[in-house]
């Protein structure tokens, strides 16, 4: 059985930038890509965070000369092209697709399923395109979709199925999933604050982002990182709360440290969820004391990309392996006072800091949690 699996490349397209160099640049200087924007005709703007228009259009015609495809799935070919290019396709390598709701935003006035709305179908195309042979995989578990991808991944190049995989993960702004959160009351009326005193809820955004994963990385690859460790645990709580107890993410964690043979004490950072709700922010935590990981530096970028649902898991990973290969903590932005019952080692500044191993983790609707452990070789 092969044992050791690498992320070796990534991307990613957000408000914030068309690739990775212009996010992290973005995210060193404290930018948001949080604002007001109109969704829903005849109701008042939402704080989000949204890719804008004219501006996916200008790049995807630089790039591509193909029209027939939804805006998301234009955003899934700009975050994950730059990946192929470099990493050849073969009959054993796999395609991986997480999302939420995929191209929920077509079934708006129609009398028909449109064929791209069902998920399967949007993978196929976006996998048709770049030429994959195998075929797709899609996960979608609400918002631990991205984290569990990754998983996967792994999972599947381990078992001796694939020898590498392409993993890529998206979500788009649609009046759907506005008009759902706001049914639970859930939108905040101001940019997100995570784990803060004087939070007033979320911000949802969207975002597509791409990783290139395999057991057999080359000499001249500029990154590598190391999936050591992963588990995804439902607490079967209810169908929107997360656990009161933190049982799900707790077992999450301990299953993903015990597997990548890590100890509270080696974890450097960790990448969270953070929606700046406080049922999450409490329960994350919660389960974070119970690991003993309450001093280890921890951030939520919900407050930069808003919750981008499916892509939120990978997109943060990313960004975090980033932020390690430059030595670089990103602080949880407008976190001051602390809301939460128990402590945890917020981040207010940007600060160097070695790190070595990341523990991301990610909370959904549902019940379900995830969490992979990364290390930077």
């Amino acid at each position: 059985m092969i044992k050791e699996i690498y992320i070796t490349d990534y991307n990613c397209v957000t408000p914030l930038g068309f690739d990775l160099e212009s996010n992290w640049k973005a995210l060193l200087e404290g930018k948001s890509g949080v604002a007001l924007h109109k969704v829903i005709d005849n109701q008042e703007a939402f704080f989000v965070s949204k890719i804008d228009d004219e501006k996916l259009e200008y790049e995807f015609t630089r790039h591509f000369n193909n029209s027939d495809f939804t805006r998301l799935e234009k955003l899934f070919l700009l975050s994950l092209k730059p990946l192929v290019e470099k990493h050849q396709i073969s009959a054993e390598t796999a395609f991986i697709l997480s999302t939420t709701k995929g191209n929920i935003s077509l079934l708006k006035n129609q009398e028909a399923l449109p064929e791209s709305v069902f998920l399967y179908n949007l993978a196929q195309k976006v996998a048709d395109f770049f030429g994959f042979k195998t075929k797709p995989i899609v996960v979608s578990n609400a918002c631990v979709s991205g984290v569990m991808a990754i998983s996967i991944g792994k999972n599947m190049i381990q078992a001796g199925k694939y020898k590498d995989a392409f993993v890529i993960a998206g979500d788009e702004i649609s009046e759907f999933v506005i008009s759902g959160f706001n049914s639970f009351q859930a939108i905040g009326t101001e940019i997100c604050k995570p784990y803060d005193k004087n939070r007033n809820g979320i911000n949802l955004g969207e975002a597509t982002a791409a990783v290139y994963v395999t057991s057999t990385p080359s000499e001249n690859e500029k990154l590598r990182f190391k999936v050591l460790g992963d588990s995804a645990i439902n607490d079967a709580n209810h169908i929107s709360g997360p656990s009161r107890t933190g049982d799900g993410l707790f077992l999450s964690v301990q299953n993903a440290m015990k597997e990548a043979k890590v100890s509270s004490e080696q974890i450097d950072f960790i990448s969270a969820h953070g929606t700046a709700t406080i049922y999450n922010d409490e329960m994350e935590a919660i389960a974070f004391n119970r690991m003993d990981l309450q001093n280890v530096p921890l951030n939520s970028l919900k407050a930069y990309y808003g919750h981008c649902l499916g892509a939120s898991g990978l997109l943060e990973s990313i960004i975090s392996m980033e932020s390690a290969l430059n030595n670089t903590l990103i602080p949880s932005k407008n976190f001051e006072e602390t809301g939460i019952s128990q402590s945890l080692n917020i981040i207010k500044e940007n600060q160097l800091s070695e790190i070595k191993y990341i523990l991301k983790t990610a909370s959904g609707f549902g019940g379900c949690n995830a969490a992979i452990v990364l290390e930077k070789c």
